[in-house]
């Protein structure tokens, strides 16, 4: 029989495929009957009436085409059984009111109503004490029929709670298994983040501090330097651009560390930033807020690392303003160059959070930590209806396609 592996704990559960063999069971009668029929009819000594065989054939019809109606099913299974148990057939013919019996193990299997299992056991307990009265040819009051009958009646029904029983504890090690499965992957996940925060604090506070460092320094030589020849000045500018582009690289796997949904960095393009500011702009207005916007064309000057992060504080200050704004809240965003870099101001109107509320979100944190890791200063106050979220990050000289020179270092 085919099985469905299934591993909780230290055991593996072996479920097996019963779904797929419900059709065969279920049309089983259909095939096992007329077979009971025709091995009981012996030409010129026995026949199997015709109303018998009808009555056997209804019944088998009736159980192969009432999956749906299990207590249904029982209680016609039950109530033809009586005529054939009236009939007296001989043979193996005789086992076929005992489709009865089937019909209560379903009923007790699938029923989950204590009321609906007792009257199918009802209706098939009468079934058989009419049957035993039939085939008593003495007192019928004796220890036989209680017997018989709580044999005939009290094993399928036994069989079809055990049944049920073990399709419950099959769906609760499911259950149960598929909960370690997800304990276990977010175990993992929690632990490789926990490692990728602490190679991305190490990477920070030394390996990008020092990098810094040196590009300061190789900036100040430059300046104090004058009066050096050609060949060492091209030295230090070769070096100061190196250590440039080092840094830069230093800061995007920073990013990727600690956010590795971030990995695509490269993707937001200087042309495309303007674009999915306006975008993030356009949602909230969709949404009811009246948002005033003031873009700079020169926001195309940041680095990858940059890009990215002035797009998610923007994306992040609006949805925390359509998110904790009455409807109608006045918006502002403001992008323009200040101090060789690029200064953000959003402002909203008409917060229904308290300052408690809200500075215990989230999003401030992650947005404070992206533009630390891209060297710029974040800043969100509150006012008496709303609040201003400041950010600044630093540009570079020139356009992107030139020096890699990094300003506010």
């Amino acid at each position: 029989m085919a099985a469905n592996p299934l591993t909780y704990g230290e055991a593996v559960i072996e479920i097996p495929a019963i779904r797929r063999l419900r059709p065969l069971i279920r049309l089983a009668p259909l095939l096992l009957v007329p077979l009971l029929l025709l091995a009981s009819t012996f030409p010129g000594e026995y026949r199997v009436p015709p109303s018998y065989w009808l009555l056997a054939m209804t019944a088998a019809v009736v159980f192969a085409a009432g999956g749906r109606w299990p207590l249904a099913v029982s209680i016609v299974t039950s109530v033809l059984a009586v005529p054939m148990f009236a009939a007296h057939a001989w043979g193996l013919s005789d086992l076929v009111p005992y489709l009865g019996a089937v019909a209560l193990v379903d009923v007790a299997m699938r029923a989950r109503r204590a009321p609906a299992i007792l009257a199918a056991t009802l209706c098939w307990t009468a079934a058989v004490v009419a049957g035993l009265r039939w085939d008593s040819y003495g007192t019928f009051w004796r220890v036989a029929t209680v017997v018989s009958t709580v044999a005939y009646v009290g094993l399928p029904l036994l069989l079809g709670l055990y049944l049920r029983a073990q399709r419950d504890l099959a769906a609760t090690y499911r259950l149960r298994a598929a909960e370690a499965e997800s304990r276990r992957l977010e175990d993992r996940s929690r632990a490789v983040v926990a490692e990728r925060n602490a190679l991305a604090r190490e990477l920070h506070d030394l390996v990008a501090h020092h990098m810094a460092s040196i590009v300061l320094r190789i900036g100040v030589a430059q300046h104090v330097l004058t009066d050096v020849d050609g060949r060492t000045s091209s030295v230090l500018e070769d070096v100061h651009r190196t250590a440039s582009d080092a840094l830069a690289d230093i800061r995007r796997l920073l990013v990727a560390l600690r956010d590795p949904s971030m990995g695509d960095v490269a993707l937001v393009e200087p042309e495309a930033l303007s674009i999915e500011i306006a975008a993030a702009v356009d949602r909230t207005r969709a949404a009811g807020f009246p948002v005033s916007a003031e873009i700079d064309p020169g926001i195309g000057r940041l680095d990858a690392i940059g890009r990215l992060t002035l797009l998610r504080v923007v994306q992040e200050s609006l949805t925390n303003a359509m998110r904790h704004s009455t409807p109608g809240g006045a918006v502002s965003v403001t992008l323009e160059p200040n101090a060789g870099g690029i200064a953000l101001r959003v402002t909203s109107t008409g917060h229904r959070a308290t300052p408690a509320d809200h500075s215990e979100g989230h999003g401030i944190i992650g947005m404070g930590e992206r533009v630390e890791l891209a060297g710029g200063t974040l800043g969100v106050t509150d006012t008496v209806n709303g609040w201003v979220v400041d950010a600044w990050l630093p540009g570079r000289v020139g356009d992107d396609t030139g020096t890699n020179e990094v300003v506010g270092q």
